[in-house]
């Protein structure tokens, strides 16, 4: 069995890696897809989804989906890059690129007012799509009364986007059974505070600061906005306004007021391909399963796991049909991913120069990413499941002879082992 698993685990991760020509490709394609994060949502170009083997019938889904595109989470978000600007301008330095990005910050900074972290216009419209192909897909799932139990957490933008799903839901079918709470007794495993993360993250801080200096080179981006090199040198913090300013020009997608405004020119693919490698590398210390933080930090959604073992067993029991739905944030979607193994996200490396030739966040989290888990079942009552990553098919490191379909029984047995496994964490030295 634990031969069978291994070989698995590489045919799985072959799949995946060989998936795409790489990051710099993606972004020639489509500069946005470098936002990360803040990527929206890409679901203009769905794959067709691969027919059940026949006999069996969608039951039961399991989900876990990250809010909408939202706005920036912080002032200094919106601050730092108009304050950066505002020094050349009062010196008289800045470019004519330079004044229109100016222009164009302190516009979002001022429509950002009041709007902290908040789910934009993009952001309800992304969950409210996602739930009509959710009723497309599986219409057998949200047949007649069948319930259905909706969590979020406790922040506003995951209530609004869980409210924009099920508010579609009931409009396709006003039998359905919708229950939604979004509470405090939920969170340890809808957004779990791990307190063996913390120390673990803190122990690799180490790494970020000489990698951010040997990636993100901001000179030809301040050519661009600033007038004077030695200017520029001497009086901008040319790196962290990088930073701060691809952040703020990658997340005009997520507000339909900028959709006919382009500032990514000021980045060539290069700059974005440096800036995603620095934020790539800070999300596999965050979220991976790294030695460098033991191998540790994505059990901390190990709750959230118990939690879809624990309602597909249910849903088994009691028959009929019926999804459990959650909503939350990418800080649980990509630990998840990476805990459960899909598409060989639980990669383990220590060699963060060559990290994103394997393994690749905007693959699992732009805005509104979500996962979900399908169950069939057949006259036999035996059950098969299916992952879908972003509504996408997914492979997991289980042995099967009908893909993208899974026999429950081993995905379950691969879940509890991986849960049975969790390390043991060493004292860390300060």
């Amino acid at each position: 069995m634990k031969h069978r698993f291994i070989l698995c685990l590489l045919a799985g991760a072959a799949v995946v890696l060989g998936a795409t020509a790489g990051a710099r490709e993606d972004f020639k394609a489509d500069i946005r897809i470098s936002a990360n994060n803040y990527w929206a949502y890409p679901d203009q170009s769905l794959p067709a989804l691969t027919p059940a083997p026949e006999g069996y019938t969608p039951f039961f889904m399991n989900h876990y989906g990250r809010h909408g595109s939202r706005w920036l989470i912080g002032k200094r978000a919106y601050d730092y890059p108009v304050k950066q600007l505002e020094i050349g301008e009062r010196n008289g330095m800045l470019t004519p690129r330079g004044k229109e990005v100016l222009e164009m910050a302190r516009k979002m900074r001022e429509d950002a007012q009041g709007r902290d972290g908040e789910l934009s216009d993009v952001g309800h419209e992304q969950h409210q799509r996602i739930a009509r192909r959710m009723y497309a897909n599986f219409p057998e799932i949200f047949a007649g009364d069948a319930p259905v139990r909706a969590r979020s957490t406790i922040v506003i933008r995951c209530i609004l986007s869980m409210q924009n799903e099920v508010d579609v839901l009931k409009s396709l079918n006003p039998n359905l059974r919708i229950s939604t709470d979004a509470s405090e007794a939920e969170m340890y495993y809808m957004n779990y505070d791990d307190p063996a993360v913390k120390p673990l993250r803190k122990s690799a801080y180490k790494y970020f600061d000489d990698f951010r200096d040997k990636h993100v080179k901001p000179d030809a981006m301040l050519k661009r906005l600033f007038k004077n090199k030695k200017f520029a040198k001497d009086s901008i913090d040319g790196t962290e306004l990088m930073i701060t300013l691809f952040d703020l020009v990658g997340n005009m997608q997520s507000h339909h007021a900028y959709d006919n405004v382009n500032l990514y020119d000021i980045f060539s693919v290069e700059d974005a391909y440096n800036v995603w490698s620095y934020n790539n590398m800070r999300w596999y210390i965050f979220s991976g399963e790294t030695p460098l933080t033991q191998c540790r930090v994505d059990y901390m959604e190990a709750n959230l796991v118990r939690s879809f073992i624990e309602d597909a067993d249910r849903a088994i029991n009691q028959g009929g049909n019926s999804a459990s739905l959650r909503f939350g944030h990418e800080s649980v979607v990509l630990p998840l991913v990476c805990l459960m193994g899909i598409n060989g996200m639980d990669y383990q490396t220590t060699d963060l120069e060559h990290l994103a030739d394997h393994w690749r966040t905007y693959e699992v989290f732009p805005m509104a990413c979500n996962v979900q888990m399908v169950y069939y079942r057949n006259a036999q009552d035996d059950i098969i499941v299916k992952v879908l990553l972003n509504e996408r098919e997914a492979t997991l490191p289980v042995a099967t002879d009908m893909a993208p379909y899974y026999r429950w029984s081993d995905v379950r047995d691969y879940l509890l082992d991986k849960l049975s496994r969790q390390p043991y964490v060493k004292s860390i030295i300060q």
